[in-house]
């Protein structure tokens, strides 16, 4: 697979696949078969996926969500561990945002939490430094100059090699650059066919040498109804290729900036092979334009 960067000299260049893998599906709707999971992962590191992102607050919980959070970690990290696959692979997670009872999300980004949200995260994944640890989610109630702060005692504290954000605006990036610097290496936000207001995003991302990591990059194909309803051109030529719409849909966003990474959820080894074809594949100019319009 072709590959795209994060990092930089200062903190450690690392060559990672074009298209990722977002883990948030392997347990969020429920326990998958281990096995299914492992011939995922086999599949995804032998197309090339190298880039494996995770978040201390994936998890289903039990039947009334208590207990989710780290349990995407630990999942993870042992199927790691089983295929003794932990050095193929670039590591990624989050802390930030917290489950409450019932299984919902709130987010806590004081000091103390997001300290402790890296310890444990550390535990969770047994390893002594983190490669790359993300500020999952802007929380009203901590000043974002504060937690920017807090990131930066973080990083200096070695316990996690590159920072990164996620749900951020271009201010908040801009922001986090200036106090952070070389540590900064990426942004996470969410990008689409369906779902491209973080255009702003990747542009501030190319201009200061930051990764975009794209969440839920097929959103809007994943309904047959909505992809023929709203996404027509990607159907279109998607048929022309011969390829599935997901696989344009990817090939769309990576050609839309260098910096661009994009992290498709997958459970299943078919869809993290397909996602990871679309690395190369190369549309036309005249596609691009049609895929842009739509």
């Amino acid at each position: 697979m072709q590959t795209r960067h994060l990092g930089n000299d200062t903190v450690g260049r690392h060559e990672v696949g074009a298209v990722g893998l977002g883990l948030m599906t392997f347990d969020q709707t429920g326990p998958q078969p281990r096995r299914q999971l492992l011939d995922t992962v086999t599949a995804a590191l032998e197309a090339g996926v190298t880039l494996f992102d995770t978040a201390d607050a994936y998890g289903p919980g039990d039947e009334k969500g208590a207990g989710a959070q780290g349990e995407n970690e630990r999942l993870v990290a042992g199927l790691l561990d089983e295929l003794g696959a932990r050095d193929r692979v670039l590591l990624a997670t989050k802390g930030g945002h917290v489950r409450t009872d019932g299984g919902g999300w709130d987010t806590d980004s004081s000091a103390s939490h997001l300290r402790k949200a890296v310890d444990d995260s550390l535990g969770r994944l047994g390893v002594e430094r983190i490669t790359l640890w993300q500020h999952h989610r802007p929380d009203p109630a901590v000043p974002y100059e504060e937690v920017v702060g807090t990131l930066k005692e973080i990083h200096d504290s070695g316990k996690v090699a590159m920072v990164g954000l996620s749900n951020a605006d271009p201010a908040q990036i801009r922001l986090a650059h200036a106090v952070l610097g070389d540590a900064l290496v990426s942004v996470q936000n969410q990008f689409s066919p369906g779902f491209r207001s973080s255009a702003p995003e990747i542009e501030v991302c190319a201009e200061l040498g930051l990764a975009f990591l794209a969440w839920s990059p097929l959103g809007g194909l994943a309904d047959a109804k909505e992809l023929a309803a709203r996404h027509p051109a990607f159907r279109s030529v998607a048929d022309e290729l011969g390829v599935s719409p997901q696989r344009v849909a990817l090939a769309w966003e990576l050609a839309r900036s260098p910096a661009v990474i994009p992290i498709p959820g997958a459970k299943h080894p078919a869809s993290v092979t397909d996602s990871a074809a679309a690395a190369d594949l190369t549309l036309t100019p005249d596609q691009l334009a049609r895929l842009d319009a739509s």
